[in-house]
């Protein structure tokens, strides 16, 4: 190609500058005049389905995008647990994206680090992406059923005016008021207990939370949304935030190295939002969180506490989930294994 012609390509493209930014991988197509050896065409082909093209018009170029529209169709798998979610989903061919996202849409019920059991089992239904036949990605998770310790979880995802969600087939929320735990952590040090013997002072004092060891940094989320009603310091408990999450919930966390950028008395913050990070301040023997629930001042055990459920669908969009989820139910049914359909058979006798 002439300097003249890649000039006056590249003259097309000075808002966009995509042909400023190609990387390694991408492949450019050109086509040229048989008589006069100018360029006709230059595409570049950004990925699978998103092209660039620049096609001569007289003198200049015009600039066009091009996107293909994946066929999108639905797939099905399913896998009993006998190590872990990942590890076993992996191996029953279920992508590492979806497992992610199975562990997101349950994780309100099901703790993946405590709750499960070797004989679980999971289903689920979703979108794959093809392009000339060809797999080229998943899309989303239309529905899945986890079967944890003998108790089954469905979820179907469907679209409201606030975007889209994940459901139990009666329309109640997925997601939870509150996560069940609020830090990625290694083991429990010390669990919910009013006749604990203290490590430091060897007398009983109640044990009202859970202490959660984690390595020291760790970051610590909010449980749920609501007000931090205190970050500070409080004597043993050494630098704490206690977070007011309205209707009578309030959740502590204690122990902390330090806290996140943000985190003060009065500031709202979100379920999930990192406020602090896990340490080893007040009377502590090792960096650990030691974190608490209360329901109108009691205290409740946080592993085993019913958690309120999210905000429930409106009921004009309930009159029309009803009929889709009992249909999205029925393909999941029809698609399951005979050795998964038994199983669940056994449950629903119990």
């Amino acid at each position: 190609m002439s300097a003249q012609d890649i000039h006056k390509v590249s003259m097309a493209d000075t808002k966009q500058k995509t042909l400023l930014q190609m990387r390694p991988g991408q492949t450019l197509q050109f086509k040229t005049n048989n008589t006069s050896g100018e360029l006709s065409s230059l595409t570049l082909i950004l990925n699978r389905l998103d092209s660039v093209t620049f096609d001569r018009v007289g003198d200049e170029f015009t600039r066009k995008e091009t996107s293909r529209t994946p066929e999108v169709t639905q797939a099905y798998k399913e896998a009993e647990i006998n190590d872990s979610l990942f590890v076993d989903g992996l191996k029953s061919g279920i992508d590492q994206s979806l497992l992610i996202e199975l562990a997101n849409i349950f994780g309100w019920d099901i703790d993946f680090a405590l709750d499960i059991r070797k004989g679980d089992s999971l289903s689920v239904l979703y979108e794959e992406q093809l392009l000339d036949g060809e797999k080229i990605g998943n899309g989303n998770i239309i529905a899945a059923q986890f079967i944890n310790n003998g108790r089954t979880y469905q979820a179907i995802r469907y679209s409201t005016e606030k975007g889209s969600s994940y459901y139990s087939p009666d329309g109640l929320a997925m997601r939870k008021a509150f996560i069940r735990t609020p830090v990625d952590f290694t083991r429990i040090s010390s669990k919910f207990n009013p006749n604990r013997l203290h490590p430091v002072f060897k007398t009983t004092m109640p044990h009202r939370g859970v202490d959660y060891a984690a390595a020291s940094g760790t970051p610590v989320k909010a449980a749920g949304d609501g007000k931090i009603s205190f970050a500070g310091k409080q004597n043993g408990y050494g630098n704490v935030v206690i977070i007011d999450h309205g209707r009578g919930y309030q959740t502590l966390y204690a122990h902390l190295r330090g806290f996140a950028k943000g985190t003060k008395r009065g500031a709202r913050v979100q379920q999930g939002k990192v406020i602090a990070y896990v340490g080893q301040t007040g009377w502590a023997t090792g960096p650990h969180l030691h974190y608490e629930f209360r329901i109108n001042g009691t205290h409740k055990n946080p592993i085993t506490v019913k958690l309120p459920n999210d905000e429930p669908m409106p009921k004009n969009d309930l009159k029309n989930y009803l009929p889709y989820a009992k249909k999205v139910v029925a393909t999941l049914a029809n698609s399951h294994s005979p050795e998964f359909a038994q199983k669940l058979a056994s449950l629903n006798k119990n």
